[in-house]
């Protein structure tokens, strides 16, 4: 495994550390996860990592495009290896579960503006909120 990591790495750019290592193994192992997580993972993995070399590798990760930063409204930004697709993702407005979605057009950008401005659109980041099926059984149903 950790040929195929150091594999994608130096294809990427990019300098195959230990800490890199761990932090690209996290990723793939826990997809969606915030820094915090992927920090976990990684000490689970190689012993010692500071937060700085998390977000150091998360940060060259992001750059090279080996993974993906995803921003959801009042959440913590999150990280997947899903990259050089066209897939959106689904959020729990209650506990934060994410699950990625396919793309309907299957290509960038799948919706355009009404107005460009000028703007040249590649790409249009799309986020669907709603209730898990975990959420909605925990949800009181109201009374007849």
């Amino acid at each position: 495994m950790d040929d195929r990591h150091r594999s994608i790495l130096r294809t990427h750019g990019i300098q195959p550390t230990a800490q890199r290592l761990a932090v690209l193994r996290a990723v793939e192992a826990r997809p969606h996860a915030t820094a915090d997580e992927v920090a976990g993972l990684a000490r689970a993995s190689i012993g010692t990592i500071s937060h700085q070399g998390v977000y150091d590798a998360l940060a060259i990760l992001t750059d090279r495009r080996v993974i993906r930063r995803i921003e959801p409204a009042g959440s913590p930004a999150r990280f997947e290896a899903r990259v050089g697709d066209n897939h959106h993702h689904l959020i729990c407005r209650h506990c934060g579960r994410t699950e990625d979605v396919d793309c309907a057009a299957g290509h960038a950008p799948c919706l355009k503006p009404a107005e460009l401005h000028g703007y040249a659109v590649d790409e249009a980041e799309i986020v669907f909120w709603g209730t898990c099926p975990a959420c909605q059984h925990q949800q009181p149903r109201p009374s007849p």
